[in-house]
């Protein structure tokens, strides 16, 4: 399985010029989030076993509908997050394969912004290099939008989304958050 979770972080994040745009991969088309698209993932997240390491369960398409308007949003209620998500979808077939976040912060007394990646595979296409070559283009893309950290909370037990961090150049560092280790990597700005 290939998961992890957004962390929250506080400070403003108010640069609205920012905006999710598609992003065109080897193999992938990560398209920004829409609410319709509630109807195709609730498909691609229907397997119990994705949930092994986040918790939960397989969503209902009302419940999937809900939290997908809310992400298109953009931004938490308070402002201090910015909101990118994107449904993976195989270029060959427009097959959705799973999804990818970021959620923009700023760092503590106005340092760089930075970016909690997440990324879900639905379980009939993992172990095909999806996950990595989707967050690899989140992490251009915002690398190129002047992100200066990136960080993925990733339980210890989950070896694919460790590699999946290995592989955006990401080290695990000391801090846990709810039973999960964080990785992160400073951009060169």
């Amino acid at each position: 399985m290939t998961a992890t979770r957004i962390g929250h972080q506080t400070g403003p994040v108010t640069d609205d010029s920012i905006v999710a745009t598609p992003l065109v991969t080897a193999r992938l088309v990560l398209t920004p989030l829409t609410a319709a698209d509630a109807e195709t993932m609730v498909v691609v997240l229907a397997d119990p076993a994705l949930y092994t390491f986040t918790g939960g369960g397989p969503p209902a398409l009302d419940e999937l509908r809900v939290r997908y308007r809310r992400q298109v949003a953009g931004r938490s209620a308070d402002g201090a997050e910015r909101w990118f998500n994107w449904v993976a979808r195989r270029r060959d077939d427009d097959q959705a394969v799973g999804y990818l976040q970021a959620t923009l912060s700023q760092g503590r007394s106005g340092a760089a912004t930075i970016a909690e990646l997440a990324w879900v595979i639905g379980t009939d296409w993992q172990a095909r290099g999806y996950a990595t070559e989707g967050a690899s283009a989140a992490a251009a893309w915002l690398q190129a939008r002047g992100v200066g950290e990136l960080r993925a909370h990733i339980h210890p037990g989950h070896p694919a989304s460790e590699a999946v961090a290995r592989r955006l150049g990401l080290s695990v560092t000391g801090v846990e958050v709810d039973g999960e280790r964080r990785w992160s990597r400073r951009l060169p700005l």
